[in-house]
């Protein structure tokens, strides 16, 4: 579990433990002009706290009152997220209607706000895409044109040749059967969303299958079966 003094694992027997952070304010607006907001100084019983479950869902609440409340595994199709300093702007967008929530996260500074803030941010790219509003540093203003810069070839030269690759995006949206048979026989680089790697067989459960099968004299043939009708899949 991670809060705004330590973070520290909520649950052993999950895959993903549960995360807690502490929040100093919560506001919701909608279109018609209403706003609800809380503040973590208004009811100094009841904090407020973001918690995003080891299952995908992610709860704002106060105290016994739930503020809001869904799951993150289909997020990408209803959900952008903006991130700045130690405050997140959640647009929701469900059935043709749309609501705005803002959260600021608690720490004893503004630093350390926006350190909690960048930690739940880690977390919630495990589901969808964040985007990011960081003030540009001095280091990066355009150089001065009168000041010849590097040339192409000698920016190829000094690009060492096993430089780390860049890991593919978070699909986003709907994924095909081909997409997805191409993924599934090497022929695709994807990064599938969050909900793909959700696994309902139990560890032991799966093992043992997984011995039976292999077990099983017809098994190999199978495989190349699997095979074969993926790659049919991949010309459709």
């Amino acid at each position: 579990m991670e809060s705004g003094s330590s973070p520290e694992e909520h649950s052993k027997d999950t895959t993903i433990s549960n995360c807690v952070w502490k929040l100093r304010r919560y506001g919701r607006f909608l279109p018609e002009g209403k706003a609800k907001s809380k503040s973590s100084a208004s009811n100094r019983a009841w904090k407020l706290e973001l918690n995003i479950l080891g299952s995908g869902h992610l709860l704002v609440s106060q105290g016994q009152e739930l503020l809001e409340g869904f799951s993150l595994l289909n997020a990408q199709s209803f959900l952008k997220i903006q991130h700045k300093s130690d405050s997140l702007l959640f647009n929701i967008t469900i059935k043709g209607e749309s609501r705005l929530i803002r959260l600021q996260f608690e720490g004893s500074s503004r630093a350390e706000a926006a350190g909690f803030c960048s930690k739940a941010v880690e977390r919630l790219q495990d589901y969808v895409p964040v985007q990011q509003h960081l003030s540009t540093p001095a280091s990066a203003a355009p150089a001065d044109p009168a000041e010849p810069g590097p040339s192409t070839q000698q920016q190829q030269q000094q690009a060492p040749e096993d430089a780390p690759r860049v890991a593919p995006a978070v699909a986003m949206g709907p994924l095909s059967i081909k997409h997805l048979s191409q993924y599934f026989l090497g022929e695709r680089e994807l990064s599938l969303p969050m909900a793909y790697h959700q696994c309902t067989l139990p560890s032991g459960d799966l093992e043992a299958l997984l011995r039976l099968c292999l077990l099983d004299a017809g098994f190999p043939a199978f495989v190349e079966e699997v095979e074969k009708k993926l790659k049919e899949l991949t010309q459709e």
